[in-house]
């Protein structure tokens, strides 16, 4: 047995004693969600709690479970980590393969976090390609799958404006020339943007409605800035790129992990889902969806949720005092990453509102997440209960995913497509 097998399964041990702490100590019996979540005082985590299932895969034609009157499908598989995806205005479906990379192990907790994570398979060697995966004969299965792009740096977010199609690496924007049908790109791209990479490494993109603009979700390095701010410049942040005159900005800041973008259409506003910090608890601070405002400030990482302080940071006052709350809690640790918009009917017995894709929690005593779920919009804003779209995708002991949900988005034809890393499928999804 090799010695990360041994020390995994070490870490595995000492994190169930800490574990059987926090359930000694009390665990919250109802999520953070909603737009008045109750959220428990903050217990700073001596010993962070470790817990993450083991990465199984699906097998047997086991599928993720639907809500009624909707149905799921394979719509490819045997992929490498597929985190994001963007269809064409032709159908063909492009997916973003990309993994998290191995960082400098300075500490035992460095290694202990590795060894968990390489068991989840959420770290290793990067594919960094995106794929196109085509369906000529209309049967909800991809029968054609192809490298359109390939010698990226961890790739996440696409856009295509007219002929440029815009990746999203992790140091920064490109633009790739393109043809409209082309199944492969082989020509030179310029890098538009640049943004540091490592910690929190994917890079979404989301075109403005009118295509003028491009908006660019970047994540911290750290969970609390513990290396100071200095490193952090750029960070926390979503970033507007002018495509007309080359310039970019920052547009929000304190958003520790923005990821998931989409458009409000009715109001037209910009709304992400954002990962909140870690060793305050189970359910403190909640992930949380926000409609995002010109120049607004969030909070990270001196407060969350507006202005509960943490403790654990160097305060600013000035800073605390303009942050704003946000409008809808997600859970504790959800780990939200796919946001996309969903009109009404699209899906039969949804409205109007947000699809969000759940990755699942890592450090809780009791794992949140590993779903797909909707949010209900009226008058532009949420209204209503979370309902679920896929479950399943968590064995009931908690000791196994079969695979975990990231990107979501709405195809032409009106199907939810999924990317599964963990799976490494696509799924498709409707009605039944």
């Amino acid at each position: 047995m090799a010695f990360s097998d041994v020390f995994a399964r070490v870490v595995a041990v000492i994190g169930a004693g800490a574990l059987t702490v926090r359930r000694l100590q009390g665990v919250p019996d109802k999520q953070a969600f909603g737009k008045a979540p109750v959220i428990p005082a903050a217990r700073p985590q001596n010993i962070p709690t470790l817990k993450m299932p083991t990465a199984t895969g699906w097998a047997g034609g086991h599928v993720p479970t639907a809500a009624p009157g909707l149905k799921v499908n394979a719509f490819a598989t045997g992929l490498k980590h597929p985190r994001w995806i963007e269809v064409l205005p032709n159908g063909d479906v492009l997916t973003a393969e990309a993994l998290n990379l191995a960082g400098e192990v300075k500490t035992l907790f460095d290694y202990a976090m590795f060894v968990t994570m390489k068991r989840a398979a959420a770290i290793g060697v990067s594919p960094n390609r995106i794929t196109l995966l085509r369906d000529s004969d209309g049967d909800g299965v991809a029968e054609t799958r192809e490298t359109f792009l390939d010698g990226l740096n961890q790739p996440f977010g696409m856009a295509l404006k007219g002929s440029t199609f815009y990746v999203g690496n992790t140091d920064g924007v490109v633009a790739f020339e393109y043809q409209d049908g082309a199944s492969r790109i082989t020509g030179p791209g310029k890098k538009l943007t640049a943004h540091p990479g490592g910690g929190h490494w994917t890079r979404s993109l989301l075109l403005s409605p009118d295509k003028t603009k491009i908006y660019i979700g970047v994540g911290s390095l750290s969970n609390i800035a513990e290396a100071g701010m200095a490193v952090e410049k750029g960070r926390a942040a979503i970033h507007e790129l002018d495509l007309e005159t080359g310039s970019s900005r920052i547009f929000a800041s304190g958003l520790r992990n923005p990821v998931g973008l989409a458009f409000e259409p009715n109001t037209g506003a910009l709304w992400t889902v954002v990962n909140e910090r870690d060793g305050l608890g189970d359910e403190t601070p909640p992930d949380y969806l926000t409609s995002v405002k010109d120049g607004g400030f969030y909070g990270w990482p001196f407060c969350y949720w507006g202005q509960i302080v943490d403790d654990r940071v160097p305060q600013d006052a000035a800073m605390v005092a303009k942050a704003i709350q946000p409008d809808y809690a997600l859970g504790g640790h959800t780990a939200s990453l796919g946001l996309c918009w969903h009109k009404a009917d699209t899906l039969p017995g949804f409205g109007d509102g947000m699809i969000i894709g759940q990755h699942g929690s890592w450090n809780r005593s009791t794992l949140s997440g590993y779903r797909v779920v909707f949010i209900p919009f009226e008058n532009g804003a949420p209204a209503g209960p979370a309902r679920d779209i896929l479950t399943g995708f968590l064995s009931d002991d908690e000791s196994k995913s079969y695979g975990r949900p990231v990107g979501v988005t709405i195809s032409p034809k009106g199907e939810l497509l999924v990317a599964d890393d963990v799976g490494d499928v696509i799924w498709r999804v409707t009605a039944a």
